[in-house]
């Protein structure tokens, strides 16, 4: 009942706004991941050093280095994956009283807003950071399932079991980067979320910025075009 009302409350606009958030947000991680071959992004080319990175391993002697790199991945997706559930439990504790949020919503966009709104604009927010949490883990065991294979690959570069393996280890160095690139995203978009308290416009304003971060980051970054000197794209 109190959810029906919370649709009630809202106006066309809304959800125009929130479709906005999860249509760009599902379009743009797609655009991200299957660039065009003329303009490749930051997370295309690095797995190519992924791959690369693994085909050196194969002769690196002793492979330490290697082994310091994989638990410097695994930390990054363990300390976000805590930072979620920080956030989360934050919000699951604001959603049971947002009575102290109330008066700041209503400042914000000059209307009273139900309560039951209130909730359901943080429901959102609690979504995307949910998801950003689950890619986050799932990254951190991908690579724990690189650091195995990697781990199997023979000390023996003339191994005929050598170079498949760490062909195999790079391919799940690439999908644990790409789900961790997925709940960064995630993480952006919560953060632009939270603008939907202020109203459906400040939403919008707010997916815009967001979208316009992450591609810029992806597209036209100065690490990008380090990345990019002396490959000829």
């Amino acid at each position: 009942m109190d959810l029906m009302r919370a649709f009630d409350s809202l106006e066309w606009i809304d959800a125009a706004a929130v479709a906005a958030l999860l249509v760009l947000w599902q379009g743009l991680s797609w655009w991200i991941e299957h660039p065009g071959k003329s303009r490749p992004s930051v997370t295309v080319l690095m797995s190519e050093y992924r791959r690369e990175w693994m085909r050196v391993m194969v002769t690196r002697e002793p492979r330490i280095f290697d082994a310091q790199v994989m638990m410097s991945l695994r930390q990054g997706t363990s300390f976000f994956a805590s930072t979620c559930l920080l956030a989360m439990g934050g919000l699951l504790a604001l959603i049971g009283n947002v009575d102290p949020l109330l008066g700041v919503a209503e400042g914000i966009a000059q209307v009273a807003t139900p309560a039951v709104v209130v909730q359901l604009k943080l429901a959102l927010v609690l979504f995307l950071l949910g998801n950003a949490f689950l890619k986050f883990v799932w990254a951190n065991r991908v690579f724990g399932y690189c650091s195995v294979m990697m781990g199997a690959v023979p000390n023996d570069p003339d191994d005929p079991q050598a170079v498949p393996r760490a062909a195999k280890a790079a391919e799940l160095n690439i999908r644990g980067a790409m789900n961790f690139n997925r709940g960064l995203r995630s993480m952006y978009f919560a953060l632009g979320a939270v603008a939907w308290l202020a109203g459906p416009l400040p939403l919008l304003v707010a997916v815009a910025m967001t979208v316009w971060l992450v591609w810029s980051r992806e597209f036209a970054s100065i690490p990008r075009s380090i990345i990019l000197e002396g490959t000829g794209k």
